[in-house]
């Protein structure tokens, strides 16, 4: 299927930081909106989207040879909220989706708007990274998350194929300033930000997280072309893997941030097949996602066949 061989080639390991090489790893939509700051220039917008884009499909995050087609889909989108000089306040909205086997729909793999991205940048100026030292939150964080993706995207095809882009991930967090006082973003004793969604992915505590990214895609969605009620099964089998995190600490971000991103999809795949399956279904959902409940209840009312 569409990047197994990449998957495999996981195990040679990865280039730490190769800036200004020619990449294959994202097809990355990267967009720069800035409606609600004040005046009319808009070229240091536009010329901001320019370095990014660059950034981020031009900078070869690691050996893997992969293909043009294989290219991992993904968005970012930065609206920027405000800005003094050379300094922005802007949110990014991510989306990394993944396509399924034997058809031509892409799940989404994760879906999130990070709300603290604070960054300084000069018009021109060079997108320079490592991810072992801190060079500039703008870097930083967008280096972060191409790691977040490429780590969730390798996880959904190979149990924890993903070790090493998470392990990156963790490092380029670790290297980023502590703010005391301020919530940037990076912050160890923040709740919901990027230094805790990291934290939580890499905490063996919660790697059955880690397996439900392999559960669902490759064991659930990924046959559901040839044989629906096995991937249904595959896939209320990984919903009882939340279920059991969610026991373990209700208030993991990551596991809110899994539950929102797949929740419609859920919903949708469980509105069809056996009613003894769906029912299981709605009651894992339920319990982990109360304040949805009565969508559950509602997929339930589709006659299903």
């Amino acid at each position: 299927m569409k990047r197994a061989l990449s998957v495999i080639l996981i195990l040679f390991g990865i280039l730490m930081t190769a800036n200004g090489l020619k990449a294959q790893e994202l097809q990355c939509n990267v967009r720069v909106t800035s409606n609600k700051v004040e005046g009319s220039d808009k070229t240091i917008y536009q010329n901001l989207q320019t370095a990014i884009n660059e950034f981020i499909n031009n900078t070869k995050f690691t050996d893997i040879n992969i293909k043009t087609a294989e290219r991992i889909e993904c968005s970012m989108l930065v609206d920027v909220k405000s800005r003094e000089g050379d300094y922005f306040s802007a949110e990014i909205n991510l989306a990394l989706r993944r396509p399924v086997y034997k058809s031509n729909y892409n799940t989404p793999l994760f879906n999130y708007i990070d709300r603290k991205f604070f960054f300084e940048y000069t018009d021109g100026q060079a997108l320079d990274f490592n991810p072992n030292t801190y060079i500039t939150n703008i870097t930083s964080t967008l280096g972060f998350y191409v790691y977040l993706f490429l780590g969730m995207e390798f996880d959904s095809f190979s149990p924890n194929g993903g070790d090493p882009f998470f392990a990156i991930a963790e490092t380029i967090a670790n290297a980023a300033p502590q703010e005391a006082g301020t919530e940037n973003g990076w912050n160890s004793t923040g709740r919901q930000n990027r230094y805790a969604i990291i934290s939580e992915i890499n905490n063996q505590t919660y790697q059955p997280l880690r397996q439900f990214m392999y559960d669902y895609h490759r064991r659930g969605l990924d046959v559901m072309a040839e044989h629906p009620e096995q991937g249904r099964e595959a896939i209320l089998e990984a919903l009882a893997q939340l279920q059991g995190v969610y026991e373990r600490n209700s208030m993991c971000y990551f596991l809110q941030l899994l539950i929102e991103s797949k929740r419609d999809e859920i919903i949708q795949i469980f509105s069809q097949g056996e009613q003894k399956i769906r029912v299981e279904a709605s009651n894992i959902m339920k319990r982990i996602d109360p304040s949805q409940s009565s969508r559950y209840d509602a997929m339930l009312q589709n006659p299903g066949y």
